[in-house]
Formats: C-alpha cells, structure tokens, sequence
C-alpha cells in the first residue's frame, strides 16, 4: 500500500486564542501560519507528492495551497477529515469548558466522550480512519504501492488516526502530540501499518519515500513483515 503524509494545518487565528473554534467559519491561518504553509513547499521538494486529501476548512485549503500550487495538483476534498463537531463546545472559551463533567471524560475516557449537539470522538476516529483507507486503496491503484500522498486535517482527527495506526485504544490518545504544520507518516501494507513519524517538525523527510520494488525472495520477509531486531533502514 501507499505512504501518508499526515500533515495538521498550519497555525491559524484560532490557535493560542483560548477559544475552541471547531468547525466555525472563516478560521484562517495567522502569519506564522502562512509562513509555515509556504515553507512546506522546501520541506517536502525531496519527496513525490501523488496526491493531496484535504479537509474543507479553510485554514486546511490555505495550509495546501502553496505545495498544491507548486506541484500542479489539485487538492481532493474530503468531508470525513473535517475538524470535530463539537456542537454547542464551539466558540466557548477553553477555560469555561475545562469547568464542565465531560472535559474529564475528554481527558480521561474519550472513547466515551460525545459532545452536546456535536460528534463523539469514536465516531470522529471511524469516519476518519475510513477516509483514510479509502484514500489509501485509490491512490494505491491508481499509482503503485510506492506512491506517497499527503492529508491535512485537525489535531484531534489526526490524533485518532495515529492511535489507530499504533494499535491503541482510543482512550490512549491524549498522550500523542500533533502540533500545528507538524507531519507524521503512516504507511498501510496489507499485515499492519508501520508509523515512520509522528509529530515531526522540522527534520528531513526523504528516507520516508519507498524504495523501488525488489524482487521478493522466496523464504524472505512478505510485504508487511516487520523485520526482528529492527529496519536496517535506506541505503543511500
């Protein structure tokens, strides 16, 4: 299968503002933000972009727009890697929401945690994984098990994606950390999937580009086979 790039959308006005902007309209990137969104276009140049999946929240769009613009792609829209509805928790100051019974089980037990007019997290995790794979399968076809694509979505969407991809339960998920602009890297075979980065902010991005396909041996490792005592990684 293919490799994903899971990139969280570049700092936006919301972000630091104390207030949790959810699906609101009209949430854009800040300055820092916009500088993030253009230094990705450097940041990724040594890896092939089939595709990019996008959320359809602006602050997603303008996180894109410049590596879509400097690629000649067009991003695919993606309904299922939407930000957490969080019903009427949008637009409320974090600090108010922190008072409320239901932020412990956030915390604490988010597999349970569904928000008052809004989505529970397990939900969030299963439309979201589902998306992925979709994805995932097509742009498999349609490109080879060494295409790389790229998603941008929300931190607690990518969140549920990763404990997924780790093999943890849900209510594990606090504990992983997306920050925004960060990316991390799934890729899916047809065992397991491997999790190259996670939370990853700066540091080269080449060596997570497949190698071409080699012949397998007949008594070797099967694509999806973890190999014991570790990768031995690229040889440049």
């Amino acid at each position: 299968m293919a490799t994903v790039v899971l990139l969280r959308h570049a700092r936006s006005t919301a972000n630091g503002s104390g207030i949790l902007a959810g699906r609101s309209p009209g949430v854009e990137l800040d300055d820092t933000g916009r500088k993030q969104a253009d230094a990705l276009v450097a940041r990724l140049d040594a890896v092939p972009i089939a595709e990019i999946v996008c959320s359809p929240l602006l602050r997603c769009e303008q996180t894109v727009a410049p590596l879509a613009a400097a690629r000649g792609l067009t991003p695919v829209t993606e309904p299922g890697l939407s930000e957490v509805d969080y019903g009427d928790w949008t637009n409320r100051e974090l600090k108010e929401l922190g008072k409320e019974k239901l932020w412990t089980v956030v915390q604490q037990h988010p597999s349970a945690a569904v928000f008052p007019g809004g989505e529970g997290l397990a939900s969030v995790q299963t439309r979201a994984v589902a998306a992925v794979r979709e994805h995932d399968a097509r742009i498999t076809a349609a490109h080879g098990n060494a295409a790389v694509w790229l998603l941008c979505s929300h931190g607690d969407v990518l969140k549920s994606i990763l404990a997924d991809a780790l093999g943890q339960h849900l209510d594990t998920f606090q504990r992983i950390v997306v920050n925004p602009a960060s990316v991390s890297v799934v890729q899916y075979t047809d065992t397991r999937p491997f999790v190259l980065r996670m939370n990853d902010n700066g540091g080269e991005l080449a060596s997570i580009v497949p190698a071409a396909p080699q012949p397998a041996e007949p008594d070797g490792p099967r694509p999806g086979d973890a190999v014991p005592g570790g990768d031995p990684g690229r040889v440049s």
